[in-house]
Order: C-alpha cells, then structure tokens, then sequence
C-alpha cells in the first residue's frame, strides 16, 4: 500500500510540474477549448469569448478612438455647377438647354463644442449652398458657416442640436516625432474610419497649400473624404485638422498634413470674437537666402531673411527698413526662412510697436516696427498637394 501511494504522489507531483511549466510558457494552451463538428468531425480550436465591456488588449487604441470619434462628423455639400454656354447651338442641339449642373462634396468636422461649433476645412465647405452634417448616431442636420479662413483653410460651421459629443483639445505643441496619433473621418463616404499612424515630422511648410503653414505630418492613412476630420493622441486630444495628403494616386501614400490644433484656435478665437482673422502686416517682399540673392545685394548675413523690397509708405518703410536687409529677429523670435517670419509677424498684433532686428551689412540695427492689419487676400484657384 505504501508503494501504491508512493507512485501516486510522485505522479502528481509530475503533473503539477507540468501544469506550472505550461501555465507559466505557454497559458493560451490552457485557455481554448476544443469543439468537435456533429456532422463534419472537424475539430476546431476556439480562445474563449472575452466580454464587450472587459479591459482592452495591450496596445489597443479602443478608448482613445471611442472617445474622440464620437465627435467626428461627416459633412455633405452642395454646390451649383458651372452654367452651360448660353449661345452654343451646338452645345443645346445635342445636350438641350440643361442649365446649371449642382455638384455634391464630402467632407469630415470635429464638433469642438456644446453648443454646436465644428471645426472643418475651408475647402471642404467653400462655395456651398447647403451643408448637411451627419453626427456619428446617425442623427442628421443642417449647418451655416460662422466664418473661414482661407489662408490656413480653416472653416467654422455652427449646428443646433442637444446631447452634442464634444471633442477634447489637446496640446499640439507638446507633440514629438515618433508620437503614436489617429486619424477620423469618412474617408470616400464608406462611413467613419480610423486609421493609426505616428507623427513623421512637425512644422512642415512651403508645399504651396496654404498660405499660413505649418503641418503635422503623418502616416496614418488619409483619403478623399478625411479632410476635416480629427487626428488624435492616444488619450483621444484633438491633436489636428486633417488637411491634405502627398499623392501620385489619389489615394494615401504614407505622408499626410494636419493643420495643429494651436493654429486652429487662434483662428477660432478670431472669428468667433471679431468675425474674421485679424494678421499683422508690415509691407515688405521676403526672401530666403541664396548665394545669388546675397551677391546681389551685398548680404553677409548667414541666417534670416532677406527683404528683396519694401512697400512704400508701409510700416516697414516707415519704421526705415530698406531692400538689402536681413530680418534676424522678431519680437525676440529668431527667424530662419520666409514661412517663419510670414507667421510670426501674422502673429503680432496691429497697432501695437515690435521690435525687429536686422543685419544691414556688417552692422546689426535695431527698428521699432508698428504692424498694419493684413490686406485680405485675392480669390484664387487654392494651390495643393493632389488629393485632399
């Protein structure tokens, strides 16, 4: 008897050893369950159902992505169409008198706001005569355009509706390369779509979109129809406004633009207390340092930029800045290319005195500048990368 006991402890010894050693290297082993087929005998591993309301698995973006697309809408235009020529008689003997064709566009928003204010693009509303917004419910419901700005293609839209998800900002600022972000919206109309991606780089600018630059690139996929739409952290902060994409195709490759949230907000704030975005200007043509630009003009400056020409009578010739100097400081801001001082001098406000600093020469000289109110800019055909 003692034997029979002795081979039974030993046994279960063995197979608690095992079982550790499985549980510990291998515990999926441990959890599926076999399910044998009546008719087939075809067995089958199956992992155990997990709950709908259980913790995510590690790396799931399931909060962020609930949380921000429930803020995300979808944007429904329509435009009227270009009018048939009116004394082609060729054109009605074969098309008949047609008149104007309307045309319908599709686009993304972020409700950043309870009492119905949506962030889009410019392009995506420009030129409608009626804008459907589609909330993520399914709830359906006229918009009117509180205001744009096309020079960072930006549009305010205002909606009335109750039990309005709102979106968070966050600090665009703080974001870094590599920095994981999704991207929201209706890509090609097939409904709500979030894509992954990380940040490729910051402060992207002269691609010729806008003319107020300065994009958050990134890989998560965008396509026609995102324009609009959120890119957001991994907490669900509204990060950018998902502008335009490089494309040989139409389709993503891999590098898409955000405007930050940052600027977006300057702009918001702007057109909600004023009506319209109020920029500094001061009246002079810019330039990037070239050899050539520098041996024309006698430059030996190695950073900022030139100013190729001065308005007359402008706050810059005002203040004595002359074609030939090189902008090196704004406001204590060090400036290195066009775009950077286009920015920073939109950023000052009018009427109030700055301090720029030149290199005029060999000589540094300091001027008190007095910006003006930035004309309005032309209507005209908006330039951009292919595919918005």
């Amino acid at each position: 008897m003692r034997r029979y006991w002795l081979v039974f402890s030993q046994a279960v010894t063995v197979l608690l050893a095992a079982y550790f050693v499985v549980a510990t290297l291998k515990p999926e082993l441990l959890n599926r369950r076999t399910v044998v087929s009546g008719q087939t005998g075809v067995t089958l591993i199956e992992a155990p159902s997990a709950s709908p309301g259980g913790p995510p698995p590690a790396g799931s973006f399931r909060n962020a992505a609930k949380q921000a697309s429930q803020a995300v809408v979808s944007i429904n235009t329509s435009k009227a169409g270009d009018r048939a020529p009116p004394n082609d008689p060729w054109y009605r003997f074969f098309f008949g008198d047609q008149g104007s064709m309307p045309q319908s566009g599709l686009g993304s928003g972020v409700i950043i706001s309870s009492d119905g204010i949506i962030l889009t693009n410019n392009h995506v509303v420009e030129g409608a005569t009626e804008i459907e917004v589609v909330l993520n419910d399914s709830r359906k419901t006229r918009a009117r355009v509180i205001g744009t700005d096309p020079e960072t293609d930006l549009a305010i839209l205002k909606i009335t509706l109750d039990r309005l998800p709102v979106v968070t900002l966050g600090n665009s600022d703080a974001l870094q390369v590599g920095d994981q972000v999704l991207a929201i919206g209706n890509p090609f109309g097939v409904g709500q779509t979030v894509t992954a991606g990380i940040v490729s780089a910051l402060g992207r600018n002269q691609l010729g979109i806008n003319t107020f630059e300065n994009f958050i690139q990134t890989d998560a996929a965008i396509n026609p129809g995102n324009s609009g739409g959120a890119l957001v952290d991994v907490n669900g902060n509204l990060m950018g406004i998902n502008t335009a994409i490089y494309s040989r195709s139409g389709g993503s490759m891999g590098i898409g633009f955000a405007i930050p949230v940052s600027t977006a907000k300057l702009v918001l704030e702007g057109i909600v207390k004023d009506g319209v975005v109020t920029r500094g200007w001061i009246g002079v043509e810019p330039a990037d340092l070239s050899p050539e630009l520098m041996e024309t003009f006698g430059v030996k400056a190695r950073k900022g930029v030139l100013i190729t020409g001065v308005l007359q009578n402008g706050p810059a010739a005002q203040a004595g800045v002359r074609p030939g100097d090189v902008v090196v400081q704004v406001a204590g801001k060090d400036v290195g290319n066009v775009s950077e001082l286009l920015s920073t001098v939109a950023a000052l406000k009018p009427g109030a005195a700055t301090q720029f600093k030149l290199q005029r020469r060999d000589d540094s000289v300091d001027v008190t500048v007095t910006p003006g109110k930035r004309p309005k800019p032309r209507p005209q055909q908006q330039q951009q990368i292919p595919q918005r």
